[in-house]
């Protein structure tokens, strides 16, 4: 069983990203609205080629990931 936090923090740990707080709150501002709708996450071209397709999977596959990639999505498009 998977016990490990799944948030955005550990989130952008994992995509080897600035994860404070702070961090992650400038990355939204930084591309926040620049999503088409049609566009979806791991498409977008501020990812490198590992981030793209750890989120690409984390959707596939539904995994544990899965939530918490949705909410950066929809934080990213508003």
């Amino acid at each position: 069983m998977d016990t490990a936090t799944h948030d955005l923090n550990t989130l952008f740990d994992q995509l080897g990203l600035a994860s404070s707080d702070h961090d992650i709150k400038e990355f939204i501002h930084q591309h926040g609205g620049t999503l088409p709708d049609s566009m979806q996450l791991h498409q977008a071209p501020f990812w490198n080629g590992a981030q793209a397709t750890f989120l690409a999977e984390a959707i596939r596959e539904d995994a544990e990931w899965a939530e918490t990639v949705d909410t950066l999505s929809a934080l990213l498009r508003h």
